[in-house]
């Protein structure tokens, strides 16, 4: 099985990327969340805390131009679930778990990002830990034509996996212009070592040029005890 980092260091520009796994000591569900860009106003941001969820933040305000699609809260939790998108669809989510919705239902009512030509895919993951054992989400919606004429929803759901690997999905299947949107079925591959290995490891993968924030979350799938790292370009 390909390593995470091996695939990470092979696209110079996956975009945005969700990662949902288990460590490789079967104690902890993993969550990694990254972002990329090319832009100055997509490079100019940081990961901040806020309680348990994780927001974006202009990095200069001054240089920040269109806050719409770059400042949202990538990480919120609800109850047993955690959940991880690149974009504002994270609040969509929260608010139908809330009322007695689900993750589908609520992606249904959202769409790609209206950013044409490159139309990009909102990707989205929800990891519940329940009797020591962690149950994954994961979905992407992109455009279906190079006109941004309809969407394509696709759903995908784990229970469960094994320990030392992880589900990997991202925007981009590599840079481009317009860039190609991500493909297939999220990719499962092997993943090692401790949350601060992990992150390194995984940090150092990404393209140094395009890379600029990165979120891990361990989750202690007994205890449901949590520990983060947050890695900024930007410090």
């Amino acid at each position: 099985m390909k390593r995470f980092a091996e695939a990470l260091r092979e696209n110079t520009y996956p975009g945005r990327g969700i990662a949902l796994g288990k460590s490789a000591d079967g104690k902890s569900a993993v969550i990694a969340y990254f972002i990329m860009g090319r832009s100055v106003n997509s490079r100019n941001r940081v990961f901040v805390m806020e309680g348990e969820a994780l927001k974006t933040r202009a990095f200069d305000e001054s240089k920040l131009v269109d806050p719409s699609l770059i400042i949202y809260a990538p990480v919120r939790v609800l109850g047993d679930a955690t959940i991880v998108t690149n974009g504002d669809q994270t609040d969509t989510i929260c608010d139908a778990l809330r009322v007695g919705g689900d993750f589908a239902s609520a992606l249904r009512t959202r769409a790609f990002e209206p950013d044409g030509p490159n139309w990009t895919p909102r990707i989205s993951g929800m990891v519940r830990v329940r009797g020591g054992k962690a149950f994954y989400a994961l979905s992407i919606l992109k455009a279906g034509d190079a006109q941004g004429s309809f969407c394509e929803r696709q759903f995908f759901e784990y229970e469960d996996c094994k320990a030392g690997t992880c589900l990997f999905l991202h925007t981009y299947a590599s840079d481009g212009d317009p860039i190609p949107s991500f493909a297939g079925e999220p990719e499962k591959l092997a993943i090692s070592g401790d949350i601060d290995e992990f992150t390194r490891e995984t940090w150092e993968a990404l393209n140094a040029d395009n890379k600029v924030s990165l979120f891990v979350r361990y989750i202690d799938l007994m205890s449901g005890k949590t520990e983060d790292r947050i890695v900024n370009k930007n410090v």
